[in-house]
């Protein structure tokens, strides 16, 4: 019996890499959709990632790898967005955007936990998900797939989401990777539309759109994917600095970084800046990336690179290393992962994952009016006064406007397990309504209504990738439809079903209340219902400011300080809602912030202590948010940071000191010449229940 070790996965990648063909080799990098010829590209491209299967075809497809010269299996991946999107009758959460309301960590990370435990059932071990992307102009389609406006709300909520996905590590059998994309500057659009240059410089990629990026690279995501964008020039795919210095030198990132769809392929028929595939496996490989989406044209291109000496074998092998080593690092030799009926037929959409769900639509509700007339507001209605309820609007009862993009029936799949979610596995608002509706209560229409809910906002034709609108109004007759409603004279609510802010006509800006929902997922309806008869308290805030009118965009909250004039000529600057905006059934106070000392040098720290107070007849939720304003910089710099925020729950006429720590590091500017640095200086630590000026109160620190 040899007494030799056994070998290490260093060794085992190396023992491997020895043995492969060239062919096999370039296989190894490709990742291609694998629905209905998954073993046609294992037997003839070598394949070493497929998307876009599951269940009995990701067995498959398993078993045709592993059984192949080498045994190398296939690493199976799918967009599970909010939600294992494209399993019918999974959990699906509402989308980013609306659990970025929540600022909940520990709600983010749970309902990534559920994702990945569902996806683990299905066969796939790797999910294309959170999306750091840093939202500025709303006509953008994908808005609603990020965490908003702000670095530091976009990188805590994301990194929770990456400790939900990856769970205990590489060797958790209900881990999934998780990925953090698009990298770099994405969302930095022309005119709003998809996958346009993004005009940005070195220093405001790292004032504003690293951040988030750095921070998931730093909490150990393990995948990172490229965006579509090109940047002074450059696309993302083929930016050597943003990929391989920026990513793998600055920030150690150990993972794999892989292309969005085609990205490969857009070298060459989109941006033009490559000849041909052999050109553009080149640049790619050499810029840092390791796995090639959807371009089976790189297998021939990279075949070409290598004949014609525009790539060596040496720089290849160094590739295939990194997407063999994480593949032993996964345990996927030992065991790739197969599906399991029992696991899929206990967990899958179980109860316990739509009680998740159920929490997340709850927490991702956001209260935007709520008028008080003879001191009673609308909201929440009073149960024990029957009342004549007519509900009515294009969402009021639209599953799919619900769940929105990126789930079944969305457009981006369909597939052997259904091309909707079952109809069952929604509760509607008009489903939630129905099973919450109190007694003596009817409902009837508006014309012989006591009150009109009316459910609008945007549907699947205006949302998502290459999806970007003109305008944001209401579509199809909805301003029409309002516009009748409140001509009726009757208590009218407003609820938003929308994948985005939205431009709001006058009748919804005026309405006695308005909640917005975003896309809260398959429980939304519960939730919104729960709200509207008093069993729930809405405690979500904005993450993502709302404008007035199209023409302000891009509006938010952080922009960099200096104009002529406090707005524009024909209108007001500040959004119709603010970033951190959201009202609730209790009226919260915050008291004045008190320091624990009033300078600090730059290796210390201040405590930051205010009371809050609910003012309110029934508990609640407060979210306090800590900002601050560098009163004089080096270079300029944003009017107004987040720094912190805390979500504190209390009773009826109860009080509480909520305390953060703030850092003097955590100040940081980046200079004229691109440097992270802090500067001495005044500061202004601003506390409250918003970014507006109205809702905070202050205090001064100075750094030395």
């Amino acid at each position: 019996m040899s007494t030799e070790p056994y070998p290490s996965s260093a060794e085992k990648v190396e023992m491997l890499l020895g043995r492969m063909t060239v062919e096999e080799k370039i296989g190894q990098l490709m990742q291609l959709d694998g629905r209905g010829r998954y073993i046609e590209l294992i037997r003839d491209y070598h394949v070493g990632s497929l998307l876009h299967i599951n269940g009995s075809d990701a067995d498959a497809a398993l078993k045709a790898s592993m059984s192949g010269r080498l045994g190398i299996p296939v690493l199976l991946a799918d967009d599970g967005i909010h939600g294992h999107s494209f399993w019918a009758g999974a959990a699906i959460f509402p989308t980013q955007l609306a659990m970025a309301c929540s600022w909940d960590t520990e709600l983010l990370e749970e309902a990534a936990r559920v994702t990945a435990v569902e996806m683990r059932a299905t066969g796939l071990k790797w999910t294309f998900s959170p999306v750091l992307c840093l939202a500025r102009d709303l006509r953008w389609g994908r808005i609603g797939e990020t965490f908003g406006e702000d670095p530091l709300l976009i990188g805590e909520l994301a990194v929770a989401m990456i400790r939900g996905y990856q769970g205990r590590g590489l060797s958790d059998p209900d881990a999934v990777l998780a990925t953090a994309k698009h990298y770099a500057g994405y969302s930095e659009t022309l005119g709003g539309r998809d996958a346009s240059e993004a005009e940005l410089s070195t220093r405001k990629l790292r004032s504003s759109f690293l951040p988030p990026f750095e921070r998931a690279a730093k909490a150990g995501a393990m995948t990172f994917m490229t965006g579509y964008q090109s940047i002074d020039g450059v696309p993302s795919t083929a930016s050597r600095w943003l990929l391989t210095t920026v990513l793998k030198e600055e920030w150690g990132f150990k993972g794999i970084l892989v292309t969005d769809w085609n990205n490969v392929g857009h070298l060459v028929d989109n941006q033009r800046i490559c000849a041909d595939y052999a050109e553009a496996a080149a640049v790619a490989l050499k810029a840092g990336n390791d796995l090639i989406m959807a371009t089976p044209e790189f297998f021939d291109g990279c075949r070409e690179a290598l004949e014609r000496g525009l790539l060596s074998v040496a720089e290849l092998d160094a590739v295939v290393r990194r997407v063999l080593n994480l593949k032993f690092r996964m345990g996927l030799f030992e065991n790739p992962g197969f599906s399991d009926p029992e696991r899929i037929r206990t967990r899958v959409g179980c109860v316990a994952h739509r009680q998740v769900a159920l929490r997340a639509a709850r927490e991702s509700l956001v209260l935007l009016r709520n008028e008080r007339k003879d001191g009673m507001a609308l909201l929440p209605f009073d149960p024990s006064r029957p009342r004549k309820l007519a509900l009515v609007g294009p969402n009021a009862d639209s599953p799919l406007a619900q769940l929105g993009d990126w789930s079944l029936g969305s457009g981006q799949m369909t597939g052997p397990s259904g091309s909707e979610h079952p109809r069952s596995a929604t509760v509607t608002v008009l489903d939630g309504i129905r099973r919450l509706l109190p007694s003596g209560w009817t409902l009837v229409e508006p014309e012989t209504a006591d009150l009109i809910v009316a459910v609008v906002g945007d549907r699947l034709d205006y949302i998502g990738e290459t999806k970007s609108t003109a305008t944001l109004e209401l579509q199809d007759g909805q301003i029409e439809l309002l516009q009748s409603l409140a001509a009726l004279g009757k208590p009218l609510v407003g609820i938003l079903i929308n994948s985005k802010p939205l431009v709001l006509p006058r009748v919804l800006m005026e309405a006695p209340a308005l909640l917005e929902a975003f896309n809260p997922g398959m429980e939304g309806g519960t939730a919104i219902a729960e709200a509207l008869f008093g069993l729930l308290n809405p405690s979500g805030k904005l993450p993502i400011s709302f404008p007035r009118h199209v023409g302000q965009q891009p509006v938010f909250y952080n922009a960099v300080r200096g104009q002529h004039g406090a707005g524009y000529a024909d209108l007001p600057q500040d959004p119709a809602f603010s970033f951190g905006f959201g009202l609730g059934y209790s009226e919260f106070s915050t008291g004045e912030p008190r320091l624990d000392r009033d300078a600090i040098r730059r290796d210390e720290a201040v405590s930051v202590e205010a009371e809050v107070l609910n003012l309110g007849g029934r508990e609640g939720v407060e979210v306090v948010q800590l900002y601050v304003e560098d009163e004089v910089t080096s270079a300029t710099w944003a009017r107004r940071e987040l720094k912190a925020w805390k979500r504190v729950k209390l009773q009826a006429g109860e009080a509480a000191r909520v305390r953060f720590e703030l850092k003097a590091e955590d100040l940081w500017i980046i200079d004229a010449a691109g440097n992270k640095v802090v500067e001495p200086g005044r500061f202004r630590i601003l506390v409250g229940s918003s970014s507006r000026d109205r809702d905070l109160k202050e205090a001064r620190l100075t750094v030395i």
